[in-house]
């Protein structure tokens, strides 16, 4: 299940950024304005976050799609060892096979240069302002699944906080990283492209931040005042985490 959400995810910022900025491409050609595009492309991939978190699939399995989550539910205690390992070598599986089934169904569009597998690379600000930007909207990511899962009024609706920020950092931040927060996704499009660089920044800073989240609510609101790891837990499912549903 999370091997196929972020698979889901991949396809369609596969497809998403393909039809946006393929040169080619008829919607391309009518939208010229680059910004209009990020905040097109923020929408699709908000509205695709919100339909995975919100799935069966999603309910099932917590709908993590990123080692940066399942890490920091790991530190917290709510995600045990051979469960994290488990969702962590999925959600790199559904990364990569994610970017394999765009490129079958796009071609060698995907591999323009313009496209290039939707892969994330720092941009021309510099790796260091690149590497901030990733450990911040990481960070505030997490911190926002914390207090919207452990708020009673606000736990279902988790999901709707967690797609407005995807779609809110794809059309701002893009331009300084690229938008990962996600080591798994830029290991799914770097593999397509055979595109390594600065591979080490998306791999540590989103991982950071949301690590540097868990431990900041650990401190000012303690571990009693953390129930589940999963983003959705109001739903008939079966919890692995808690063992409940609710």
């Amino acid at each position: 299940m999370e091997a196929a959400g972020l698979g889901i995810f991949m396809i369609s910022a596969g497809l998403f950024g393909t039809f946006l900025e393929y040169p080619n491409s008829l919607l391309h050609q009518s939208i010229s304005d680059p910004f209009l595009r990020r905040l097109i492309m923020g929408v699709l991939m908000g509205l695709t976050a919100i339909g995975i978190i919100y799935s069966p699939w999603g309910k099932q399995s917590g709908a993590h799609i990123n080692p940066s989550v399942t890490l920091a539910f790991f530190r917290l205690g709510k995600v045990k060892g051979w469960d994290g390992l488990f969702y962590v070598v999925a959600q790199f599986a559904g990364g990569v096979s994610g970017v394999l089934v765009a490129s079958l169904i796009l071609g060698s569009a995907i591999a323009h240069p313009s496209v290039n597998y939707v892969a994330t690379v720092p941009g021309s600000t510099g790796v260091a302002l690149a590497f901030a930007a990733e450990f911040i909207i990481a960070f505030i990511l997490m911190i926002v699944i914390l207090a919207a899962t452990n708020t009673q009024r606000l736990a279902r609706y988790t999901g709707l906080f967690a797609g407005i920020l995807v779609a809110t950092y794809i059309t701002f931040e893009a331009p300084l990283s690229g938008m990962s927060i996600n080591p798994a996704r830029t290991f799914g499009s770097a593999v397509s492209a055979q595109l390594w660089t600065s591979l080490w920044l998306y791999f540590t800073a989103p991982v950071l931040g949301m690590l540097a989240a868990a431990q900041v609510y650990l401190w000012r609101r303690g571990a009693h005042r953390i129930s589940c790891a999963k983003l959705h837990h109001q739903n008939d499912k079966r919890c692995i985490h808690c063992g409940e549903n609710m």
